[in-house]
């Protein structure tokens, strides 16, 4: 039986499943394209055919235009199967974002599992992770591989955003969010927590949440916050791309409390250093032991991390007599709470 570094292997483009001739979450256009979820980083324009959950593919056709978002497209819905050039592939929910899959193939009896990006805690925007037991090898991420980011639970982020708006019902609450997933989760779970009262959105933010109803997932009243009154917008909650919060737009609102979702939230550093008066830990990335308590679940042998925090997430499996091995595969991490937050940019254009 091969063994998976035999068959899938680091180029250029990224990670390329030799005798099926696919990438999965090129980083260039490729002819065949196997596609974890629609976070840019992972979704490229212009390849030739793009496999993915429809959720995905609707999610790229949205951000892309039909155009780019692959010139085939071919919809796999998780627990189905295809067959390309003898190589099986199938996906299994992530928890990530809406349509989040990963990756599972098996060729010649060898089964190796490509994570994409993943989170363990529940969420009412997307299905939740499934464990795919039984791999040779364990592809995952380490956005968060530090024993220091534990995240807390997103109940308790969102109270501590509810008791800022009234304690100070006079001021408008702007919170960073990603365009893709954070936004729409926030809106979920504020829905859950008991806030009817419309949300407002900066206008980067809206065409996604409309896709995202479309696709079936409701999130209550939405409204331009562009075009509101200023009065209007007192005692709010407004969500915005983390690049604005902190800028004149934002400033033009009725004295905004600065507020920013992520996970990067845990270091207070960076959350003084952008003007954050009100940081939420809110992340759609596992933490240290949700990476550790999904490596161990799958009952791998041998885990590769794509991009992150690998060191300490190799040396920590290396104790639990787990093989490890740093991918440094170039181009990932780059959105949602990646460091380069493009997403950001992106969404405020």
């Amino acid at each position: 039986m091969p063994h998976p570094e035999t068959w899938l292997r680091v180029t250029p483009a990224g990670l390329w499943c030799e005798p099926g001739d696919f990438f999965v979450d090129p980083t260039r256009p490729v002819a065949r394209a196997v596609i974890t979820h629609g976070h840019s980083d992972h979704a490229r324009p212009d390849h030739g055919a793009v496999l993915a959950t429809p959720e995905t593919l609707a999610i790229m056709r949205a951000r892309l235009g039909d155009g780019r978002a692959g010139r085939r497209q071919q919809p796999l819905r998780p627990g189905e199967v295809v067959v390309q050039n003898g190589v099986r592939i199938w996906l299994r929910p992530a928890g990530h974002v809406l349509g989040s899959a990963q990756v599972c193939l098996e060729w010649r009896g060898s089964r190796a599992v490509v994570s994409g990006d993943y989170k363990r805690t529940p969420d009412p925007t997307c299905a939740p992770f499934e464990v795919e037991r039984g791999c040779d090898v364990f592809v995952t991420e380490a956005t968060f591989g530090l024993p220091v980011f534990r995240h807390p639970r997103p109940e308790e982020e969102i109270a501590k955003l509810l008791a800022s708006v009234a304690l100070f019902p006079e001021r408008t609450h702007v919170v960073g969010c990603y365009a893709l997933g954070k936004c729409q989760r926030l809106i979920a779970l504020l829905r859950r927590a008991g806030w009817e009262a419309p949300i407002w959105l900066h206008g980067a933010l809206l065409p996604l949440c409309r896709t995202y109803e479309a696709l079936g997932v409701r999130l209550g009243d939405l409204r331009p916050a562009t075009a509101a009154r200023k009065e209007a917008l007192r005692g709010a909650i407004v969500l915005a791309p983390p690049s604005v919060v902190a800028e004149r737009w934002a400033r033009r609102l009725t004295d905004p409390v600065a507020c920013l979702a992520s996970g990067w939230m845990r270091v207070r550093q960076r959350a003084k250093a952008r003007g954050v008066e009100l940081p939420l830990v809110l992340s759609d990335h596992a933490d240290w032991d949700e990476l550790n308590a999904t490596i161990d679940e799958t009952g791998a042998p041998e885990v590769w991390v794509t991009h992150g925090r690998d060191d300490a997430l190799v040396h920590a499996m290396g104790r639990r007599g787990i093989r490890g091995r740093a991918l440094h595969l170039v181009g990932l991490g780059e959105e949602d709470e990646g460091e380069a937050e493009t997403g950001a940019a992106e969404g405020a254009a």
